[in-house]
């Protein structure tokens, strides 16, 4: 099984350390292909952002598409997702929605934690999407934004090991999950501080498309009535612009 994981932020510590994530999860029985967005931003932080960045992710899926079997998006927000599943003829995992939906199966509900008031609205927003917003309990942060994202595992950890704590005591969480691409790894290490379950989300998302590779069909995918009409169009990517107009993989 071949799995690409799609980083559509630019910044290549971050693909690694979700890289090594995804490989421990999925061990032998997987590959797993790790893509960082050549343009666009550092980091995503913020919905316009997001917007730009699921163009460019559609594009890296397109260029990579041939022999996968599986997608995984790889920042928290899931930009593009929604298109992405329209386009392509095979599972794609968004890490927010991966983790949300794991969530849900280990309790009744679930909190979100991250590094950033920026991003509060935005996330609960992509818990709207999901229609899960009866089994959230809120999006806790700190007070304010970092100025760095590089060392964020450790700058933040026990601040954010105190937010996961409030949102299991406080609002009545089962189920932590730390969101961000840039806390990738950081759940095993305060889990043990939280009196709940902590998901990481690159973990949650590997392991689900995993399994929905196993139980889905190309076939499946090529013959559903909500894919886009076949278009020519102007300046895309030339993988891209070859599965918008229908034109057959190499």
């Amino acid at each position: 099984m071949r799995l690409l994981l799609v980083n559509p932020n630019m910044t290549d510590a971050m693909t690694r350390d979700m890289t090594a994530i995804a490989r421990a999860v999925a061990g032998s029985a997987a590959e797993v292909v790790p893509l960082t967005a050549s343009r666009g931003f550092p980091y995503i932080a913020s919905r316009a952002e997001a917007q730009v960045a699921g163009g460019i992710a559609l594009e890296m899926i397109a260029e990579n598409l041939p022999g996968a079997d599986a997608v995984i998006m790889a920042a928290f927000g899931d930009p593009g997702l929604r298109g992405a599943r329209e386009l392509f003829d095979l599972p794609v995992v968004g890490m927010a929605e991966a983790a949300m939906m794991s969530a849900c199966m280990l309790g009744e509900r679930f909190s979100i934690v991250t590094f950033s008031p920026a991003m509060q609205r935005w996330y609960l927003e992509c818990v709207a999407d999901s229609g899960l917003m009866g089994r959230c309990t809120g999006v806790r942060t700190p007070p304010g934004h970092p100025l760095r994202i590089d060392g964020l595992r450790e700058t933040l950890k026990d601040d954010l090991a105190r937010l996961a704590r409030s949102a299991v005591e406080e609002d009545g969480a089962d189920v932590v999950i730390l969101g961000g691409a840039p806390l990738a790894g950081l759940a095993p290490e305060i889990a043990p501080a939280v009196p709940g379950l902590v998901i990481d989300p690159i973990a949650a998302a590997t392991a689900q498309a995993m399994a929905l590779a196993r139980v889905t069909t190309a076939a499946g995918f090529a013959g559903r009535a909500c894919k886009p009409l076949p278009k020519p169009s102007v300046g895309l990517a030339p993988a891209l612009d070859g599965i918008i107009r229908r034109e057959p993989l190499v």
